[in-house]
C-alpha cells in the first residue's frame, strides 16, 4: 500500500535537474502553488533523497552528468518499495525515441521544454488524482480481503460439522425418464441452513423435493443442463452466479459429480463483486484521466499520439483516407494578455467544447471523431475514414461553431471576437510513410492560413 499524499500540502515533489537555474524555477514555481518541494542536480543524490522521505511525484530530467534520467528512473523501479511513484520526464529532447524511451524506462508522462505552466500543473494533478484514488482503492481492496481471510478461516474450522458450516453445501441426486434415462429434474438429498437460506427456503422445503429446475429457472435456466453435463461427463463446475430476491446477491459455486448426482457448495461473494465492480468502474475513471486534457476535457496529447498511430495502422490495411485538422486560436496571447489568463483557460475551454459538440454524431454509422489539445491553443481533428472534401465540410462546421460562441476579442486584428485558422491535410496511409507526415501536412497548411490573414482555413493534400 503506498503511503498517504501529504495532509499539509498538496504533495511531496522531488525535482531532478542538473541545471540549478530549471530547477529553481520550476520550484519556485510548485511552491507558490502550495506544493512542498525537494531538488536534487544529479541521479544519485535523487536516489538517496527517495530513501529519506518518499515523494508523491518525481519531476526528472533526461540528460544528466553520470546517470541521466532513464537509468534513474530503471533503478528506482526496479526498487519493489518505490516503484510505484509516478515520474514525470521533464525534458528539452522533442524526439518520438526519446519520449518512447522514457515511457519504455518507466515514466508516466513526458513534458517538453519549454513547458507551459498550465501543463505541468495539470499533469502533476492528473498523477496525484490517480495516485490518491489507488491508495483509497487498495485499502479497501486490502480490508476486503483482510474480511474475507477471517471468514474463510471461520468455515475452515467449522467445515466437519455440515450444519455450522458457513459455506452452503448441499446433495443432490439425478431424477431420470424411465424409458429414456435422460435426466429430468434433481432430488435434493441433503442441504444445509446456508445453501437452503441462499434460495429462501427452510431445508425442510427442499429435502426430498424435485425443486432444483425450478429453482434455477429463477437464476440460470442453462444452469440446469450444465449440472446435467457434470453428472453425465464428470466434469467439475465452477463458477459465479446473480440470485435476483429482496436483497439481489452474487454466489460462487463449485459442483462435482457425487455418483448418480452431483454435491455443491456455494459462497456468498457479494461484498468482493462489489469491490471488483467498483475498482472496475476506477479504472474506468483513471484511464478517462490519463487520457483527458484537465482544463478543456477533450483527449489529451497522449491519447492524439496514440489514436493517430492506431488509426494509421487500421487504414493501411483498408486503403481508407485519414484526415486531420489542426487549428488554433488567432492572436490569443493578446487575448490572455488583455483579459487575463483565467479568461483565456475559459475560453480554451468553451472552445474546445464546441468543437467537441460539432464533431460528435456526424454520421452515426461511424465511430465519434477525436478531438484533442495538442499543445497550448492549438488543438487537432482526428477523422477517420474522411476524405479531403469531408474534412473541409467538418472545418467549416468548426468555423460556424466557433462564430456562435462569438467570444469577445477586441485586441484582434481580424474580428472583434474569438476565430480560429485551420490547416487540413488528407492521406491514405501506407507502409512507406509515417504518421508524422500527416501532422507536418496539417501544420503546413495551417501557417498557410495564417499568412492569408487567419480567421480561414488551408489545404495540404
Amino acid at each position: 500500500m503506498n503511503p498517504d499524499l501529504s495532509p499539509a500540502t498538496k504533495g511531496n515533489i522531488l525535482l531532478v535537474d542538473d541545471l540549478p537555474e530549471n530547477l529553481q524555477l520550476l520550484s519556485d514555481l510548485l511552491i507558490k502553488l502550495g506544493y512542498t518541494v525537494r531538488s536534487v542536480t544529479s541521479g544519485r543524490m535523487a536516489l538517496k533523497t527517495v530513501k529519506v522521505k518518499r515523494p508523491d511525484v518525481i519531476f526528472l530530467d533526461v540528460k544528466m552528468p553520470e546517470m541521466d534520467g532513464y537509468q534513474v528512473c530503471q533503478t528506482i523501479k526496479a526498487d519493489q518499495e518505490f516503484r510505484n511513484i509516478p515520474i514525470i520526464f521533464i525534458s528539452a529532447l522533442n524526439d518520438v525515441f526519446d519520449k518512447v524511451k522514457a515511457f519504455e524506462s518507466g515514466g508516466v508522462d513526458y513534458i517538453t521544454k519549454p513547458f507551459q505552466v498550465e501543463e505541468v500543473v495539470a499533469r502533476l494533478e492528473s498523477q496525484l488524482t490517480i495516485k490518491r484514488q489507488q491508495r483509497l482503492l487498495e485499502e479497501e481492496i486490502i480490508k476486503r480481503k483482510e474480511a474475507e481471510e477471517v471468514l474463510y478461516q471461520s468455515r475452515a474450522l467449522l467445515s466437519s460439522i455440515l450444519n455450522s458450516s458457513l459455506d452452503g453445501i448441499a446433495a443432490m441426486q439425478a431424477v431420470r425418464e424411465p424409458s429414456s434415462g435422460e435426466i429430468r429434474d434433481f432430488r435434493c438429498l441433503v442441504v444445509n441452513p446456508i445453501l437452503a437460506k441462499a434460495f429462501e427456503r427452510t431445508r425442510e422445503d427442499m429435502i426430498g423435493k424435485l425443486i432444483i429446475k425450478k429453482l434455477l429457472n429463477r437464476v440460470q435456466p442453462e444452469l440446469f443442463y450444465r449440472f446435467v453435463r457434470t453428472v453425465e461427463t464428470g466434469e467439475s463446475l465452477e463458477q459465479d452466479i446473480y440470485y435476483p430476491s429482496i436483497e439481489p446477491r452474487w454466489y460462487h459455486f463449485v459442483a462435482v459429480k457425487l455418483g448418480d448426482g452431483f454435491a455443491i457448495t456455494i459462497r456468498d461473494i457479494t461484498a468482493r463483486k462489489k469491490t471488483e465492480l467498483a475498482l472496475q468502474d476506477a479504472n474506468q475513471q483513471l484511464q478517462q484521466l490519463a487520457n483527458l486534457d484537465g482544463l478543456t476535457k477533450v483527449a489529451n496529447r497522449r491519447c492524439f499520439d496514440a489514436r493517430l498511430q492506431q488509426e494509421w495502422q487500421a487504414l493501411i490495411r483498408q486503403q481508407r483516407p485519414l484526415t486531420l485538422i489542426m487549428f488554433d486560436l488567432d492572436g490569443f496571447k493578446a487575448y490572455n494578455d488583455y483579459y487575463g489568463h483565467l479568461a483565456g483557460d475559459d475560453c480554451l475551454f468553451r472552445v474546445a467544447q464546441a468543437v467537441y459538440q460539432s464533431t460528435r454524431h456526424l454520421d452515426l454509422r461511424r465511430p465519434i471523431d477525436l478531438v484533442a489539445r495538442y499543445g497550448g491553443e492549438e488543438f487537432v481533428v482526428l477523422l477517420s475514414k474522411t476524405n479531403l472534401e469531408a474534412g473541409v465540410q467538418v472545418a467549416q462546421r468548426i468555423q460556424q461553431a466557433i462564430y456562435r460562441l462569438a467570444i469577445p476579442h477586441i485586441k484582434s486584428e481580424v474580428k472583434e471576437m474569438v476565430t480560429v485558422s485551420l490547416g487540413i491535410a488528407s492521406m491514405i496511409p501506407t507502409l512507406e510513410v509515417q504518421s508524422d507526415q500527416l501532422i507536418e501536412l496539417a501544420d503546413q497548411a495551417l501557417y498557410s492560413a495564417k499568412k492569408q490573414g487567419r480567421d480561414c482555413y488551408c489545404i495540404k493534400n
